[in-house]
């Protein structure tokens, strides 16, 4: 329920920065810092505790390419601590669809990576539902600028190569028992067109193209499941960490704004 309000919102976020050309370059006044509305809409008005000693959020503070920024979401929970991860939200407050994406988790996922674009200087917030089902946020100071509008690279542009989806995984220093934390990468050929790229020989924007949601299960369980917005960078990857269930396959589906469905599916290395 919360990702399908959230998605809407980024999206009417979006038309209207698309409409009055609202995309910030500097950093804005506090008195005009948009966090509170995004938060109050984006959450029904629930409140947001402080996750600070419960979650982490890592980002570089400047961002060496506006338009691949590494992020990463954890869990820090106190080894007596029962509670678990429900989803993560990734907001980075002065995007002009602040809503980059939400994660939705099964048990056992701690651990989310990505890559994002940061159009401006920006307060970029994670807020956590755990099982007890309250919510919980930290943030962090990201200097960047223009990576939504930044043109897609070659490979994007390849559409033969549109929804090939490749899954790595990760042989841990020291694994230990079956039930231990493991970590897999899945990654999708897709250009993720923000809908403010500009064409460089026709100088019109290209239409808004993006993979609107990503499922990976292990076995029947469900690891991951995305709802992307326009936030997300090209060829979208996302390293997890999950704990192996026994079962002898990992498979995904993802779909596009376009309709387009991507399915495949890969045996379970041993560790």
């Amino acid at each position: 329920m919360i990702g399908k309000k959230l998605r809407w919102l980024g999206l009417a976020l979006l038309a209207g920065a698309v409409a009055w050309g609202a995309v910030q370059t500097a950093p804005v006044a506090a008195d005009d810092d948009p966090w509170p509305q995004i938060a109050a809409a984006a959450f029904n008005g629930r409140p947001l505790a402080d996750g600070s000693g419960l979650i982490t959020l890592e980002m570089p503070a400047r961002a060496e390419d506006a338009a691949i920024v590494p992020v990463t979401m954890r869990t820090i929970l106190p080894r007596d601590d029962t509670r678990t991860l429900r989803s993560f939200t990734l907001i980075i407050d002065q995007n002009p669809s602040p809503v980059a994406a939400t994660f939705k988790v099964g048990a056992g996922v701690t651990m989310i990576s990505t890559r994002v674009r940061v159009n401006s200087y920006t307060n970029v917030h994670a807020v956590a539902e755990l099982s007890d089902g309250k919510l919980y946020v930290v943030k962090i100071y990201v200097k960047a600028s223009g990576g939504c509008s930044a043109p897609m690279t070659s490979s994007a542009e390849d559409k033969t190569t549109l929804g090939q989806m490749r899954l790595r995984q990760f042989v841990m220093a020291s694994v230990g028992p079956a039930a231990a934390s493991h970590e897999a990468q899945i990654m999708i050929r897709h250009p993720n067109n923000s809908g403010l790229q500009r064409d460089q020989v026709s100088l019109l924007y290209i239409p808004l193209f993006i993979v609107r949601k990503l499922s990976v299960w292990q076995g029947d369980q469900l690891l991951l499941e995305m709802e992307g917005g326009i936030s997300i960078s090209e060829n979208p990857n996302i390293r997890f960490s999950y704990v192996a269930n026994g079962a002898a396959m990992f498979r995904a589906e993802a779909d596009d704004t376009e309709g387009h469905v991507f399915k495949d599916e890969w045996p379970v290395q041993a560790m």
